[in-house]
């Protein structure tokens, strides 16, 4: 056990080690000078021994094995560094930015699972009637619109038609049910089809049958066998949805101009501030391998083969 786990903590640090090099590289080879983004050299005239100066003192003209240890021995420290264009911590700001990120995700979620499992639940049990129809084509046009057609459909109907909601910002939750409706709707398409086909596979296994034999109440059957049977892939697929979704919010933050994480790195990109995108790239690994990591213990609770398993390799 202990073996396994030394091993696991090995194999992250390693990970981790191999993504800072390979962020800071790929970084380093992008076009543009996050100088020339600092001075303004397109608003306003600088001459070459300011933009030589700005590098000096930042640091960017160092070689770039020294720019990496410099920042690696800070991210050992658990500093981010600051930010080019801010003069602010990167963590300061991430922090600040996190929470916008974290209410869009959820409320979008909220969505999904509002619309996706209801939908998907009834069309496996009434497969191939009206509702299994409905509920497919519903998700066929879901997954063909584009989300960021969708939020500019939205808008014209709730912001600017009705006067419902704001068109974008932040402020109140009012500002916050346009884009979560946006990616909410977006994602229910995929689950919808994904509950229906994981609820019926799971309806023809074996232990459902024999749970039915046994007498069981229709409801008891369904909740604890077919439904915690059919967790095992829904789980699997959510846990990659969770780093897109957070990925996906970029271009609903920017089109609703939400101050979260997505519009935060898009205007980094654009100035070429380095610190604020490595820090990023390494929020986003530490992210998706939480995910995966409590997907797999979730393996074991919902599925108890796989624990034995996991015991007898043990």
């Amino acid at each position: 056990m202990l073996r396994s786990i030394g091993k696991k903590l090995l194999e992250l640090l390693l990970f981790f080690l191999l993504m800072s090099v390979v962020s800071f590289c790929l970084l380093k080879l992008v076009p543009g000078d996050p100088v020339r983004s600092i001075l303004r050299v397109d608003d306003v005239a600088v001459s070459n021994e300011q933009l030589e100066a700005m590098r000096d003192q930042l640091g960017l003209n160092k070689p770039l094995i020294v720019q990496y240890g410099i920042w690696l021995k800070q991210l050992v420290q658990l500093d981010l560094g600051h930010s080019l264009i801010t003069h602010r911590s990167v963590f300061t700001e991430f922090a600040g930015k996190l929470p916008y990120t974290l209410s869009l995700t959820g409320g979008s979620l909220i969505v999904m699972l509002l619309i996706a499992m209801p939908l998907g639940t009834l069309s496996a049990l009434y497969r191939d009637r009206w509702i299994d129809r409905l509920s497919r084509t519903i998700s066929l046009i879901g997954s063909s619109l584009p989300s960021f057609w969708l939020g500019l459909l939205l808008i014209q109907l709730f912001a600017v038609r009705l006067r419902m909601l704001p068109p974008m910002g932040e402020g109140s939750i009012l500002h916050l049910i346009l884009p979560s409706l946006t990616l909410g709707l977006a994602m229910s398409a995929v689950y919808v089809r994904l509950i229906r086909s994981s609820l019926i596979e799971s309806a023809s296994q074996d232990f459902v049958a024999s749970a039915r034999a046994r007498g069981l109440h229709p409801a008891r059957v369904f909740l604890f066998h077919t439904f915690r049977h059919s967790l095992v892939p829904l789980i699997t697929v959510f846990s990659g949805s969770m780093g897109s979704l957070l990925g996906g919010t970029v271009v609903i933050e920017v089109l609703f101009a939400y101050p979260g994480i997505g519009k935060w790195i898009v205007d980094a990109i654009a100035a070429r501030d380095y610190p604020v995108i490595q820090g990023y790239i390494l929020f986003m690994s530490v992210f998706i391998v939480s995910i995966n990591v409590l997907v797999e213990m979730s393996y074991r609770w919902i599925n108890p083969e796989i624990a034995s398993k996991g015991k007898e390799i043990g």
